[in-house]
C-alpha cells in the first residue's frame, strides 16, 4: 500500500471532495434548468379544420380554448368530443418537447431524462387526428 505524506493525502482528498461536490452541483443545476423549461412549456392543437383550438400547459391542463362560429351548428356532445380529442392531441405534443429539453440540459441518456420523459410519454401519449378524430370523424353518427 502506497504511503502518502500527510499533506499530499489531505490535498488529494480535498480535490476529490471538491470535484465530487462540483459534479453534484452541476447536475443539480442542469436538473433545475430542465424543471424550469418544462414548467414553461405549452402545446396547442386544433381540430375540425381549425374550428376548435386547445392549448395545454406542461401539466396537461387546458389553458386556452378557442371555438369559431362553425361549432354553433354542432350538438353539445359533438363540441365536447372535439374539444377533448383536440386537448389529447395537444397533450401528446408535450413528451417530444420534454425529450428535447432533457437532451439539451441533462442529456438524453441520463436517468433523469429517462424518468421525466417516460412520465410524459405514459401520461400524454402522442395522438394523431387519425387516431382520435373527435367530432370530425363522427360522420353522421350522433345526429
Amino acid at each position: 500500500m502506497a504511503q502518502f505524506p500527510s499533506g499530499d493525502f489531505d490535498a488529494a482528498t480535498e480535490r476529490f471532495v471538491a470535484s465530487w461536490s462540483a459534479g453534484i452541483s452541476e447536475r443539480a443545476a442542469r436538473a433545475q434548468e430542465l424543471s424550469d423549461r418544462v414548467a414553461a412549456m405549452s402545446a396547442t392543437a386544433e381540430g375540425a379544420d381549425g374550428a376548435v383550438q386547445v392549448t395545454v400547459a406542461a401539466s396537461g391542463a387546458m389553458t386556452d380554448l378557442r371555438l369559431d362560429n362553425r361549432v354553433l351548428s354542432w350538438r353539445a356532445n359533438e363540441i365536447a368530443a372535439e374539444v377533448l380529442a383536440v386537448m389529447r392531441r395537444a397533450q401528446g405534443q408535450l413528451a417530444p418537447q420534454v425529450a428535447e429539453a432533457a437532451a439539451e440540459t441533462v442529456g438524453a441518456d441520463s436517468e433523469t431524462a429517462r424518468a421525466v420523459v417516460g412520465s410524459y410519454e405514459s401520461r400524454f401519449p402522442e395522438v394523431t387526428e387519425e387516431d382520435e378524430p373527435g367530432y370530425a370523424g363522427w360522420g353522421d353518427r350522433g345526429r
